[in-house]
């Protein structure tokens, strides 16, 4: 597995913090997918991590941070080889990562082996990773994928009045996690769900999948993200596409999707789905962040806005410097002070306030949009709807959302 330095690696110096180490670069791991499927997604969020890193002049609590890249290709497995070499051979003294849902388990339990190491999650959004047995050393700053699915269920059902869906979505712990979101609140408006359709990642041929989706419903679900989404769109065009609407997952309607190359992302011009952000969000603070994102990369090598995950990877990072400052650089007793503040912190983030709950889980706002045509021709989202103070059981009593069981092929029900 290759690794790479980036910013600032420190040269020694004699600094004001106060502790014998304190003039030793912090090493903070950044672990992304910047491989397979979902490579595109893991390169914004290491863009996202950049202007971060820029913000804070590659220094915090009086240590420059030096910076150790671990790639990985969204799977379980190429997680915890990038964790272990971080962590095991590189020695850093914490982790900020990773991107996709089942990464995000696999960390949570390595994390409980090395209590001696802080993990901040990048975007990964499954919700088990927080809810089951959480590590007292895992920290999330993003909401999970159901938390993500507020607001989209009750929009799609009263104001667009589509009543029956079909879904198709990727068939790993973030699909399930996200769908349910949607599920659960679409399901209690009444709608009901005819048939849902489960891919592999990395899925390239839909073409059975295109031949088995129903045209007596009201709308699609496309639960898809990186080059399947691509792939999907691409090939859904070529069939003739369809006369229902489409819904869109999360990641489905992302800046890594809208703007891939080609015209058969079009077909998603009007598309409703909701998620963390929205392009066109008229805030001082989202304007700001979006300009830093721009002025941080030429064109050509970034997108017309940052996606949700450069967002997530900003956030992480400055809640990771923002405590880094005011514990002064101490990482001493276990990196006790450091936690604490990074479990009290209330981040005022480009996208709303966020602050974490008792399981170190993110509380914020969820937006709902439609994907439309910007002036300038590029594809954006615009903001129908934003639900705040969003929690992990979804604004239910958490014994009854238990209930509910953990996001699955066949949760939410909606009989």
């Amino acid at each position: 597995m290759k690794s790479r330095l980036f910013g600032a690696v420190a040269a020694t110096a004699i600094l004001m913090a106060a502790g014998a180490n304190a003039a030793e670069p912090v090493k903070v791991g950044f672990m992304a997918t910047l491989e397979g499927t979902y490579t595109v997604l893991g390169e914004d969020g290491q863009r996202g991590f950049e202007v971060a890193l820029k913000k804070w002049g590659n220094k915090a609590g009086g240590r420059d941070i030096e910076v150790i890249v671990a790639p990985t290709d969204a799977s379980p497995e190429s997680a915890l080889r990038a964790v272990r070499k971080l962590v095991e051979q590189d020695k850093v003294d914490f982790v900020i990562g990773p991107l996709s849902g089942s990464e995000g388990i696999a960390l949570r339990d390595y994390a409980k082996t090395q209590p001696q190491v802080t993990i901040i999650n990048g975007s990964s959004g499954a919700q088990e990773t927080t809810f089951v047995d959480p590590a007292e050393n895992f920290f999330r700053y993003n909401m999970d994928g159901a938390q993500w699915g507020v607001g989209l269920g009750d929009y799609v059902y009263n104001e667009k009045g589509w009543k029956t869906v079909a879904s198709v979505a990727e068939d790993y712990s973030f699909g399930y996690t996200n769908f349910l979101g949607f599920a659960h609140e679409y399901c209690k408006a009444g709608g009901k769900i005819t048939e849902r359709l489960w891919v592999p990642l990395g899925t390239k041929d839909f073409a059975s999948i295109i031949a088995a989706l129903p045209d007596d419903v009201d709308a699609i679900y496309l639960g898809l993200g990186g080059g399947d989404a691509v792939n999907f769109l691409n090939q859904y065009q070529q069939a003739g596409g369809g006369d229902v609407g489409l819904i869109g997952g999360t990641i489905m309607v992302d800046g890594t999707v809208l703007s891939s190359k080609g015209n058969a992302k079009k077909q998603l011009i009007g598309t409703p789905s909701s998620g963390p952000q929205a392009d066109t969000w008229d805030d001082a603070k989202w304007q700001a962040y979006v300009k830093a994102y721009q002025d941080a990369f030429p064109p050509e090598k970034r997108f017309p806005s940052p996606s949700l995950l450069a967002t997530g990877y900003y956030n992480a990072a400055d809640a990771a410097f923002t405590c880094l400052d005011e514990v002064n650089g101490d990482l001493s007793d276990g990196q006790a002070k450091f936690r604490g503040c990074l479990a009290a912190i209330e981040l005022d983030a480009p996208n709303g306030k966020i602050t974490l709950d008792e399981n170190r889980q993110a509380i914020g706002s969820n937006f709902v949009f439609e994907v439309v045509e910007m002036p300038d021709g590029n594809l954006g989202t615009k903001m129908v709807k934003k639900v705040d103070d969003v929690t992990q059981t979804l604004g239910v009593p958490e014994d009854e959302f238990r209930k509910l069981g953990l996001p699955s092929r066949d949760i939410v029900d909606c009989d």
